[in-house]
């Protein structure tokens, strides 16, 4: 078991991960190698200390730099849930469980609201995990929204295993290789049905379905951690960076604007600390 988990990157992330490096503590980082798309497409950068007139890629490397240096580890893994199961967290990254002490969000801005009808039918039909409840749909008829190239062996994957799969990729240059794929050029507005997912519909149209599986590099928050207080879309947090659960702590743009960079990287090193603390209560 971990001391503490990091869920997700952009400076907020890496500042939180130095952070704990530097107090000796055993964690374990889920975060992407690309560190922060938002901060390598900025084309200047101007009220960061120290760095006047910095471009976006310039700061991307140097904060891939500093980790890599420091010889932090990244798991290149998308947390799909995390439960209070007494005493510790465990979170669900694929096919696999971790656990954890305390957790620390670094989770940015969604781009995208979710789909109608998304959240309130998760674990009803709904999922973000392909190879965790994939064979549940096991020769049913699913869909899958897709946002990015790197999960198109998922959808596969779930094309492979389902009788039908209608597939809604977000993004241009998708190449899914299966027969069984049935794409659709449509942004999917409505998830309904009873007590179970039944239907989605899109722009011109609809489907009858058993589930849909939602594959995206981040899950609202609210999804992710159940009972998690936010407002306006954001994780409520003190000055501690702490949130209405014990042991769960956020930094960055999840928190709520301004969405500046060297802001992530105050709450990242906040939260570092706060978690390290509670810990240490723990323990007293």
């Amino acid at each position: 078991m971990y001391d503490i988990a990091i869920i997700g990157s952009g400076p907020a992330g890496v500042s939180a991960a130095l952070n704990l490096k530097v107090l000796g503590k055993n964690f374990i980082w889920f975060s992407s190698r690309a560190v922060s798309k938002k901060v390598e497409k900025a084309e200047l950068i101007k009220n960061y200390p120290g760095l006047p007139d910095v471009t976006g890629g310039e700061l991307a490397a140097s904060l891939k730099t500093h980790f890599e240096k420091m010889d932090i580890p990244l798991t290149e893994e998308v947390v799909t849930g995390i439960y209070d199961t007494g005493g510790k967290f465990t979170l669900l990254a694929k096919d696999k469980q971790y656990e954890a002490q305390a957790v620390i969000l670094c989770l940015g801005v969604e781009s995208s609201k979710p789909i109608e009808g998304e959240e309130s039918f998760v674990g009803r039909g709904v999922s973000y995990c392909a190879t965790c409840d994939g064979f549940l749909y096991k020769g049913k008829k699913i869909g899958v929204l897709c946002t990015d190239k790197r999960f198109e062996h998922e959808v596969e994957f779930l094309a492979d295993i389902a009788e039908t799969a209608y597939v809604f990729p977000m993004y241009r240059g998708y190449d899914i290789k299966s027969q069984k794929a049935q794409i659709i050029l449509k942004n999917p507005v409505k998830l309904s049905g009873d007590m179970r997912l039944r239907k989605v519909e899109y722009k011109g149209g609809e489907l009858d379905i058993d589930g849909m599986f939602i594959l995206k590099g981040a899950i609202s928050p609210s999804t992710l951690v159940h009972g998690l207080r936010t407002e306006d879309g954001h994780i409520s947090v003190g000055r501690d960076c702490a949130t209405n659960i014990a042991g769960i702590f956020a930094a960055g743009d999840c928190t709520g604007r301004p969405y500046q960079y060297a802001k992530a990287v105050g709450e990242g090193n906040v939260a570092a600390h706060s978690a390290v603390d509670y810990l240490a209560s723990l323990r007293a």
